[in-house]
């Protein structure tokens, strides 16, 4: 190792990148700052391909971490690392159970773990929008610490996509640092002036606070239905030979609040879905990456569905139908499809961005369309993240999440 842990200083090593919409101006350095910003239009030719789990499971110090990302490929070991060994770490088993809200907060015996809200508004001016918050967790080793010798890492996403533009930013720290963190009592999950956070510690009422080069956000978020336990009882199954992790979500936010955009300010009102899960190694050793679908139907009931795609076997799928009431029925791998119809140049990648989606019991016969197909989060680690709406049997909008397009 060329650095240790106890070797970091925040003040000295940060990074920031930025680059406007237009996607010609040259990345540049600027003052510490501990951010990175990108802003792309449709197409634009940003582009950075590097492993996010180097930083997040490395005992690097940071400019060593970040020399690594821009130098070394993703991990060859599932997509991101994360059919990485466990070793050491707890494992998801059947039949646990959440301990809320305890459970709202941090598990560092597991590797991984993020809290991942996304949000569909129309603005006052009448376009649609999309708003992503997302703080991950990893870990080196099972074990929490307050001091600089942390085995756990942050990092912060936000973005916020237009029909026309999509901005996004990401930050990092390290445990022990207080830079990053969640706390149950009240709630607040946080990553330097970052946000989520409640009066309570239950997800109930949440604020939600963002802010990139190019863009900010705050919203308000009000939950008009219960959590939702994906799985059995929490226990989401992500391949077939059992890789799991523990997963639950607040699907029925209604949002207000404010956008800042190099437009002008816009006010906003619309839904949200929070997602929560962890574990220690959710993927299979040759699964190269995964579609997320989110969908909001206008008579309250709620879908999520993904497919993990594998090198050596066929695509893993799960999902869950979500009654306005909470109650859920669990997706089985052979209970929907999804295919794709269309894709985009994005940043030299051909991502679909138009799917035909089907969930025969429930008479779901959709099309899906990305609101802006370059939503693509030009990050240290990249993906495409961003606003759909679909027709066909039902109207509506929702999410999708694509990783893996390499």
């Amino acid at each position: 190792m060329s650095a240790k842990a106890s070797d970091f200083k925040p003040e000295q090593h940060r990074f920031e990148q930025s680059a406007r919409a237009t996607g010609t101006v040259a990345p540049r350095r600027s003052a510490p700052t501990g951010r990175r910003d990108c802003a792309t239009p449709r197409n634009g030719a940003i582009r950075t391909n590097v492993g996010f789990l180097r930083f997040m499971a490395g005992g690097l110090g940071f400019v060593a971490l970040l020399f690594l990302f821009l130098a070394t490929p993703a991990s060859s070991q599932s997509f991101a690392g994360l059919g990485e060994n466990a070793d050491g770490f707890a494992i998801p088993q059947p039949g646990d159970r959440f301990d809320f809200p305890i459970d709202h907060g941090p598990h560092p015996d597991y590797r991984i773990e993020w809290w991942y809200l996304t949000a569909n508004l129309t603005g006052a001016d009448g376009r649609d929008y999309g708003v992503q918050w997302t703080l991950f967790r990893s870990a080196r080793e099972p074990r929490a610490d307050d001091s600089w010798r942390s085995p756990q890492t942050w990092m912060g996403h936000a973005a916020l996509t237009t029909p026309d533009a999509h901005f996004a930013a990401e930050r990092f720290a390290r445990g022990g640092s207080g830079q990053a963190g969640v706390t149950v009592t009240p709630f607040t999950a946080w990553i330097d002036d970052w946000q989520m956070a409640g009066p309570e510690a239950n997800l109930d009422t949440l604020t939600l606070t963002a802010r990139g080069q190019a863009f900010s956000y705050t919203l308000d978020l009000s939950a008009q239905g219960p959590l939702v336990l994906h799985g059995d009882n929490g226990h989401s199954v992500k391949s077939a030979e059992g890789q799991a992790s523990r997963y639950y979500s607040q699907p029925f936010y209604t949002v207000t609040g404010t956008l800042m955009t190099p437009k002008g300010d816009v006010a906003v009102t619309g839904t949200a879905w929070l997602d929560r899960e962890y574990s220690s190694q959710p993927l299979g050793r040759t699964q190269s990456g995964w579609d997320w679908f989110a969908f909001t139907f206008p008579d309250g009931h709620r879908l999520m569905a993904f497919e993990l795609r594998d090198s050596a076997n066929a695509a893993y799928r799960s999902g869950s139908w979500i009654a306005p009431d909470g109650t859920v029925t669990p997706l089985g791998p052979d209970s929907f499809d999804a295919q794709p119809l269309a894709t985009t140049d994005v940043n030299g990648r051909a991502v679909p961005t138009r799917w035909a989606f089907r969930y025969p019991a429930q008479g779901v016969d959709l099309t899906v369309e990305a609101i802006n197909p370059g939503a693509w989060n030009d990050l240290v680690f990249a993906y495409w993240e961003g606003p759909i709406r679909f027709s066909g049997s039902h109207q509506g909008t929702g999410y999708l999440e694509m990783t893996g397009y390499e």
